[in-house]
């Protein structure tokens, strides 16, 4: 008779976040592939409509991201009933979209990248065929919510460099990871 141990936990979702800018899918990629999970970029689920408002100039409002924030929510959904873990790109401004996302997944957890502002308008001018304008940036810091004290993840200065941010990305969330188990 074969027996099997108990099931192991789906690795968890990490969200990537923060404002434009901030490296998010640079980031987010190279730690799908370290972990060996899908990476999910958050900016392919904005609908047509927002992502014209955006080039447009006006940023968007709660009502605007919820067509949003919902298909990348069933997008974590659909990881999770999978079985897999996944990195996901998301600006993750408020700490509501941050609770639509943990209510998708038993287990996540956020690496906020926080940016200078100066660095984050020079990184964003420099973009090429991005639909998020540099003048839309304020309007991100303005709505900005830190990751609270009881919000798993860990916060970390960007300008770092990618390479510190993902060795110490890493070890916080090696420690998550044994945490619950």
């Amino acid at each position: 008779m074969e027996t099997s141990g108990p099931a192991r936990p789906a690795p968890p979702v990490v969200v990537v976040m923060g404002v434009s800018g901030s490296g998010k899918s640079t980031v987010g990629r190279l730690l799908a592939a370290r972990r060996g999970v899908p990476f999910v970029e958050g900016d392919d689920f904005h609908p047509a409509a927002n992502i014209a408002r955006m080039r447009a100039g006006h940023p968007l409002d709660d009502a605007d991201r919820e067509p949003w924030l919902t298909a990348l929510t069933e997008a974590v959904r659909e990881v999770v009933r999978a079985g897999e873990g996944a990195v996901v790109s998301c600006s993750a401004l408020k700490r509501a979209y941050r609770d639509r996302l943990r209510e998708a997944a038993p287990a996540v957890w956020f690496l906020h990248l926080t940016l200078d502002r100066a660095v984050a308008r020079a990184r964003v001018a420099g973009r090429a065929g991005h639909f998020m304008p540099v003048r839309l940036l304020e309007s991100q810091y303005e709505v900005l919510e830190p990751l609270g004290a009881d919000e798993d993840g860990l916060t970390l200065d960007a300008g770092a460099g990618t390479d510190s941010v993902l060795r110490r990305a890493g070890e916080a969330l090696a420690g998550f990871e044994a945490r619950s188990v």
